[in-house]
């Protein structure tokens, strides 16, 4: 490739010479200056062929291999969030389940825990005492399991269903999606709540139709001081793929009065009857 272009550039020096000299040989350039000039070309034309970006690629930081940046770049990629998002990313449905699962878990060990605090050593009393005075294993894998197999599912369906329908996040789209969990979202996963725990605690049909009857209405008009903050954030300032762990995220306090309220005693025969 080298002897191509010196061959190159030894005829453009001819022409070049001939036209100005009238002959291949010019009596005004000496041999030493001839061959100066040759390997000037010859230099120049390499430096022609080299990409432009090629010296300031390896110069630049953001191209630098150097130990601190490439060090920096493998943590990134093997830190705790991004390895979170890379499971979020190939598994969804899966993640955002056990999240919510774990999440659910949390919050009931939590008040449990301080319930169990509260009668002993603090002097507050939380709402979530199991009957027993200790803690209660059985509800803590109860509300797992419904984080697991229910809650975490329904937000992955949810959350996609909202974004497709209204796709912007100005301030009126972001109202109606709120209005949308409000009315639709809230009322039916509460619902299931009630229904699966008092389900799993031996209640009969009639039991939950009137556990549903008395706390529902109650419980809704609490979370309506509560979770249009929460999905206001989430809709105007979160990626979609990242909704339901935000949700889950609030929910760790919402659970706390969630738990309380699907640990209350079944309702009696004469609030059956009306």
């Amino acid at each position: 490739m080298a002897s191509k272009s010196n061959l190159i550039i030894r005829d453009l020096s001819k022409r070049f010479l001939a036209q100005v000299g009238g002959s291949g040989e010019p009596p005004f350039f000496s041999n030493q200056h001839q061959q100066q000039w040759r390997a000037y070309a010859a230099q120049s034309f390499h430096r022609l062929k080299k990409p432009r970006g090629a010296a300031s690629k390896f110069s630049n930081p953001l191209f630098s291999t150097s130990p601190s940046l490439s060090f920096s770049s493998s943590t990134s990629k093997t830190g705790f969030v991004g390895w979170y998002l890379g499971v979020l990313e190939s598994r969804p449905l899966l993640t955002k389940s056990i999240s919510s699962s774990l999440i659910y878990a949390a919050a009931d060990f939590t008040s449990q825990l301080c319930l169990l605090g509260s009668s002993n050593v603090w002097d507050f009393q939380l709402i979530t005492s199991p009957a027993s005075g200790s803690y209660d294993s059985i509800r803590t894998l109860r509300m797992a399991a419904y984080g697991l197999l229910i809650l975490g599912p329904s937000q992955h369906l949810w959350f996609n269903f909202v974004s497709e329908v209204f796709p912007k996040r100005d301030l009126l789209t972001t109202l109606k999606k709120i209005f949308m969990g409000q009315a639709i979202y809230g009322p039916c996963i509460t619902s299931v709540f009630f229904s699966y725990n008092a389900a799993l605690q031996g209640e009969s049909g009639g039991e939950i139709v009137a556990r549903l009857k008395r706390d529902l209405l109650p419980t809704l008009i609490n979370g309506a001081m509560f979770w249009p903050i929460c999905d206001f954030v989430t809709f105007k300032f979160v990626p979609v793929h990242l909704q339901p762990l935000m949700n889950s995220s609030c929910a760790y306090l919402w659970t706390i009065y969630l738990t309380y309220m699907a640990s209350l005693k079944k309702v009696g025969a004469d609030f059956e009857s009306q």
